[in-house]
Parts: structure tokens; sequence; C-alpha cells
């Protein structure tokens, strides 16, 4: 059983939890920490840490959008991986989420034939389906990674307009972030 630890703007400036993210997302696809720090209070984000005793596992980020869920970003320490670690926290937030509003995440598209990373893509995706997450029709590519979005609903679809909805919010709130 895991300790799940609410993360805030008050206790998220944790050293552990900052180079776990840091190690764990490629740069491209992070948001700086000092940023994300700030959104804990401008968005609805629910960003949880997953201890095994006092070991920090994993993390996780949430954003509650009004019509989903989104899981943002997942990760389990390098040297945890394949330790079941990651069933049992993609358990735990998907039975978190379950009943309310669609979760929906974006990964690397297992599809995208010049891909650097294409075995570690396919296991991902393998992971996520065998854990009750479907594939949508919706994908958008940025920087030369195309992602693939799935979805825990079998009845509401996920559709491109959705994803661009969403992405052309996010980059208002970034825009219109403090510098």
């Amino acid at each position: 059983m895991l300790n799940i630890v609410t993360i805030h703007s008050g206790n998220a400036d944790d050293e552990a939890l900052r180079a776990l993210y840091e190690s764990a997302f490629p740069v491209q696809e992070q948001i700086p920490y000092e940023d994300l720090i700030y959104l804990l209070d401008k968005l609805d984000i629910d960003y949880s840490a997953y201890y095994d005793g006092q070991m920090l596992v994993g993390l996780t980020m949430v954003l509650r959008l009004p019509h989903y869920n989104w899981g943002w970003y997942f990760a389990v320490r390098e040297q945890l991986r394949g330790q079941g670690y990651g069933q049992v926290i993609l358990t735990a937030v998907l039975d978190k989420y379950r009943g309310q509003r669609p979760f929906i995440i974006d990964i690397e598209s297992p599809l995208q034939p010049d891909a650097p990373n294409p075995e570690q893509r396919r296991r991902r995706h393998a992971f996520y389906r065998r854990n009750g997450l479907h594939d949508t029709p919706t994908s958008r590519t940025f920087d030369g990674i195309t992602y693939t979005i799935m979805t825990s609903s079998d009845d509401e679809p996920f559709l491109q307009q959705d994803y661009d909805a969403i992405l052309t919010w996010l980059r208002s709130v970034w825009e219109n972030m403090p510098r």
C-alpha cells in the first residue's frame, strides 16, 4: 500500500519531486518546475506524490477540466520501474476519477515511424491498454513528436476539436502568466 501525499504550492518545492519530474520527461515536454508550482494555485491540478514508506516512488498530475480529467504527468522513479509501482499508481488514479468526467492522457505515439524510442512507446501504450484506457482517433505532432490520446471512456468520444480546445485554452493560460 502506497502513501499518497497531496502536493500544493506550499510543499511542491521539494528536491526529490523536482528531480523525478525533471528526469522522467523530455525537456520539450516539461513546463518549468517553478511555473508548475505557480500553476498549482491558478489551475485545478491534482498533484500527488506516492511513497513506499519514506521512499518517493512516483508522481502524478491530473488537470481537472470542465469535461475531462487529463492525466498530465505520470512518472515512476527509473530504478523502481518494472516492480509494479506504476500499476498500483495508475489503478489508484483511475479509481479516483471513475464515474466522473472521462480520464484522458496523451502519450508518445507507438505508431510514429521515425520515433527514436519505438519499443518504449509500444510498452507504454500496451501498459495503458491493459489498464483499461482506449485509443481515440486524436493525435497531434509537436516538435517532431507525435502524441496519441487515450481515454477511460467507452461511450464519450474524444475528438480532435476537443484536444484543440484544451490546447487553445492552455496556450492562453500560458501566455497570460506573469513572467
